[in-house]
Formats: structure tokens, sequence, C-alpha cells
């Protein structure tokens, strides 16, 4: 879900009130007052944003300097290819629940100011998988109740039918377009701007200071394959590199310890069906479908495309998998679980398995701290 892009992202901030201690000193990001070089590690949806906000705050000293370094390319990992859903009122009520409203409010102001054609509200239902029924079946005059939100394509193979929200406090957007759209606004002419660098992060350099501190000056980084070390200067440090954030622990001279699984998962986008230029914009949660190891989520969205996950079959990657750049490049989906996801939900929607057509296929990794809460 978009909504907890700000909680689940881990994100580590190394600004001028942070302070990392070590047995040996502590690490500090420069006290300069003017200018400031300021570099984001991590080009997903969380280290944008940051890099959006910056931009814009009045706060900013003029003359500063905002730089995304991205190991791969804009938006590559799950901030590419995730589902975009997000429900306001759908927080467990922990240290995050303001956090969770907070984001949900800031994406419906937010979207309409940057562009951003994929955000919408929309209903949700709550589908159990069921019967064995074969050809299309008129699910909608069953559920009249839900008649004004039930789409048209859900008329395969289902059981009980039941609404989880419609529309007020439930929306989605498309993270890669938010991304890209945050971008663009910020490179305006009369603005900050935002530059991005390709790169993998390789360390953090630093100078001695008074009583032993050690102050921030750069960021170094290889680009593509070269081995060459390269450089940015850098006054404060934000690293906001999803699950492949935990390899600041070797960054930072020992100060830290970011303990981070990372969940590999499928996902599928299917084409809208031959003949139609747009689907009924409605979300299925399903429930467990013990036939194909699925539990889906269904996300319709505004150019006629549908999103599918929930597929099953995650892999679980250790912090030290991840320290060495597990999938970072390279995150094939599972062709068992693409096929298990279509036939799935071909089983539930008659109109996707007559008409329908897979648009791609792919994975990414979500970063999952022991906790579930973010570090900051």
């Amino acid at each position: 879900m978009v909504m907890m892009s700000l909680l689940r992202t881990l994100t580590l901030l190394a600004g001028t009130s942070y302070a990392f201690q070590t047995s040996r000193s502590v690490i500090k990001m420069s006290t300069i007052t003017g200018p400031k070089n300021i570099v984001i590690i991590g080009g997903g949806i969380q280290g944008t944003s940051v890099a959006f906000q910056i931009a814009e705050s009045p706060s900013l000293p003029a003359g500063s300097t905002i730089t995304i370094l991205e190991a791969n390319k804009i938006a590559s990992a799950a901030s590419g290819k995730g589902g975009g859903f997000m429900a306001r009122q759908w927080g467990d009520g922990s240290s995050t629940q303001t956090l969770h409203e907070l984001a949900f409010d800031m994406y419906e102001e937010l979207c309409p100011k940057l562009g951003v054609e994929s955000y919408r509200k929309l209903p949700v239902l709550s589908v159990s998988p069921g019967g064995n029924k074969t050809g299309k079946q008129d699910n909608k005059s069953k559920n009249k109740q839900l008649s004004d939100i039930f789409p048209s394509w859900l008329d395969g193979s289902i059981g009980r039918v039941s609404p989880l929200g419609f529309g007020d406090d439930t929306a989605q957007v498309t993270p890669k377009e938010f991304v890209e759209k945050m971008l663009a606004y910020a490179n305006q002419p009369g603005k900050p701007g935002v530059k991005v660098v390709i790169g993998k992060c390789t360390g953090i350099e630093c100078t001695s200071g008074d009583n032993g501190d050690k102050v921030v000056t750069a960021v170094t980084y290889q680009d593509g394959g070269e081995e060459e070390q390269k450089v940015l200067q850098a006054d404060d440090v934000i690293v906001s590199a999803g699950p492949w954030t935990c390899q600041a622990e070797n960054w930072f001279d020992g100060a830290i310890q970011l303990p981070m699984e990372g969940v590999k998962s499928t996902s599928i986008v299917w084409k809208s069906p031959a003949g139609d230029d747009t689907v009924d914009g409605t979300a299925l949660f399903c429930g467990e479908n013990e036939k194909f190891g699925t539990h889906l989520e269904v996300y319709p969205r505004p150019d006629g495309t549908v999103y599918i996950c929930g597929i099953g079959g995650s892999d679980y990657i250790t912090t030290s998998e991840l320290q060495d750049s597990a999938f970072l490049f390279d995150c094939q989906p599972k062709a068992d679980r693409v096929e298990a996801a279509a036939a799935a939900f071909t089983m539930m929607s008659h109109t996707f398995k007559s008409r329908g057509e897979l648009d791609r296929t792919q994975a990414c990794m979500r970063p999952c701290p022991p906790d579930a809460l973010p570090f900051m």
C-alpha cells in the first residue's frame, strides 16, 4: 500500500540534529548555516518524497543542492512495482497511526498539484473464492445491495462478497507516476531542483572535528560496473534505500545497527479486456484460495490495467544478503506464482478469462524491520 511508503520504506535520517554515538566517536552532519549540499541515497518513493519536501521547504538555504543517488533507476524496486492502494482508517492504532493518516491526506492534496493522473478514490470489496462454476455469472444481480460498486468484470465463480470501503477513505495511485511527477515538479524553472545521479553508494566520508567528533563531508559511489570511486560533496545525508538501507551499517563507522529482512514478492498486471478501454474501478481483497495458494489483492487502475498481488510464495532475504546487494539489480518473478495468480483471477472473472491478456509480470523487494516500524 502506498500510504505505508512513509512507514515501510526504511529511512535513516542523518541531519544536523542527529548524532550517532559509537565506542570511538560521534558522527555528525555539518553545522554550516549557508548553502548546503544534501544527498539522499535511494530514489524510490520515500527518498524522492524527502527530496521533494526539502526542495519545497522555505527553510532551504539559497544556493543549496539536492541530489538523489540511486543505484539502479528511479522507482526501480517496490516504488515502481507496488499496487498503490491506501486506506485512511485501516491503521492498527500503533505509534505510526498518525503518520498513516497524514500520508493518506498528503496524497490527496499533492496528486492534483503534481498532475498525477492515476490517483483516485475507489470502493473496495472483500471476496471469498468459491464454487467451481463455469461460464459467465451474473454476480452483480446476486449482490443487488452492492450494485453501485460491484464491478462488471467480477463475473466468474466466487463466494461471499461484502463491502470494505465505499471510496470515501480508500484510494489508489500508481507509485511510479507519483515519483516521476514529484521530480518533474521540483525541476521546474525557478525551483531549487533535484538532481538524480545513478550510482551505488559505497561509503560516507568524514573529517575529524572537535573532541574527536567526525563530520560528514561526502558520499562515495561507483557508477555502473566501474571500479573507480566517485564523490558527491555532502553536508547532510539521508539514507532511504528500502531494504538495502541496512548497508549503511558499514558506512557510518559502526555507529548504527539496522536489522532488516527483505520480502521478495511477485505481482502481475493485466491489460484491459479486448474491446474495453476502461474497467470498473473497484478494488478486491480476496480470501485465501487453497487451490492456488493465493490471497489476491486486485487493483483496477484508471488507465484500464489491473494490478494483482497477494500471489503467495514470497521469499525472505537476510540482512547479510541485502548487504551484498541481493536482488538490487535483478529481481525476477516466479513463473509458478504468475501461473497460479492468473488461474485464480480468471476463475473469478470470466471477462478476463475470455478477453484478457497479461501485460507484464514482475517482482520487487520490500523492507521488513523486526518490529515492522520505520527507522528514523
